[in-house]
């Protein structure tokens, strides 16, 4: 009998994702909240447009309330939704995951505590991403990574689920490179330092990930942002993990850490590449700043670190969801010329 998995939160990545293991041949049910969505997969399937190729693939999707009549429980969960949204969706799919189930939270920020908290460790794996797309009209999505320059590093917690890990890598082999770490959770904050570099402060300008990095002083700005976010980090003890398919000597002794990981990064990405941050901006919807850089900042506080980078970009950030600002260079440039005058 072939397991039964879901994909929860079918946005862009969660999208991409469930189209490569369905056409694997896997049982996958796509479970999402935007109804156009749901029911664009429904009549027409899901369209994956990627550089050099596109794909139409039939799905099995459905809506969130529709899990309220399910009888049956899911082998393992996908988790793809915004951090902040993990709470309320581990406890909403915890009736429908198996008592041996697994949760995989493929998501920005440090969510596994969260999951941990309401699934178990038993029932959660850790995993860090590489895959940028964007989803504006339902159905139909840019992949900017394709399955060739997509990775993903997963690992147990404190030694669970070892016994797993293979299993979920052979899945995740249909959708791109994929590596087993050591030390998933000090991996996934490498991926929230490079995130705190990479999208808010990126998105301010309105620009794709490309043309941002060609604007003066951006740079300067990411590394500085960066740096408070792994200083941070070592302070709580996290190790230096390799991520984005890296390999240890790459980032072994190394005074360019952040900028191999940011060079490594744009290089996969492509030129088309919008940040979700900025997707998230153009959409009017909240983003996972607060969850990223306002995480930096917190922790920072608990350890008597300050990270005034990081307030800035969160400070500039919550003015634009506010609608003070608008996301283009004269924003960037007002937060650049903040976090000059810090020094």
């Amino acid at each position: 009998m072939s397991q039964q998995i879901a994909i929860l939160g079918t946005g862009a990545n969660g999208s991409c994702t469930a189209a490569d293991l369905t056409r694997a041949g896997h049982n996958i049910h796509l479970i999402d909240q935007w109804p156009e969505h749901v029911e664009t997969m429904r009549t027409d399937g899901l369209n994956i447009l990627m550089p050099n190729d596109e794909l139409n693939v039939a799905v099995d999707a459905y809506h969130i309330c529709d899990l309220a009549s399910m009888t049956f429980k899911y082998d393992i969960v996908f988790l793809f939704t915004k951090a902040y949204d993990t709470r309320w969706a581990c406890e909403l799919i915890k009736p429908h995951l198996k008592e041996d189930g697994l949760l995989v939270g493929i998501q920005n920020g440090m969510t596994i505590d969260d999951i941990i908290d309401i699934l178990g460790v038993e029932r959660t794996l850790g995993c860090v991403v590489e895959l940028s797309s964007e989803i504006f009209t339902p159905g139909i999505v840019q992949r900017n990574t394709p399955p060739e320059k997509t990775w993903f590093g997963i690992g147990g917690i404190k030694g669970s689920q070892e016994d797993r890990e293979k299993e979920i890598a052979e899945l995740l082999k249909n959708v791109g490179k994929v590596s087993i770490s050591e030390d998933i959770i000090s991996a996934k904050w490498m991926k929230l330092v490079i995130n705190t570099m990479c999208l808010g402060p990126m998105a301010l300008t309105g620009l794709t990930a490309a043309e941002a990095l060609k604007v003066p002083g951006m740079r300067n700005v990411l590394l500085r942002v960066g740096a408070e976010a792994l200083k941070v980090g070592q302070m709580m003890g996290y190790k230096i993990e390799p991520i984005f398919g890296l390999s240890k000597s790459d980032i072994k002794d190394t005074n360019r850490l952040l900028e191999t990981l940011l060079d490594k990064l744009h290089s996969d990405i492509g030129p088309a590449a919008r940040d979700c941050v900025l997707q998230d901006h153009l959409k009017g919807r909240m983003s996972e700043v607060d969850n990223i850089n306002g995480l930096v900042i917190e922790r920072g506080e608990d350890l008597g670190i300050t990270t005034p980078a990081n307030l800035v970009i969160s400070q500039i950030t919550n003015r634009i969801r506010e609608g003070e600002l608008l996301p283009r260079q004269e924003t960037f440039e007002t937060a650049k010329k903040l976090i000059e005058d810090l020094n």
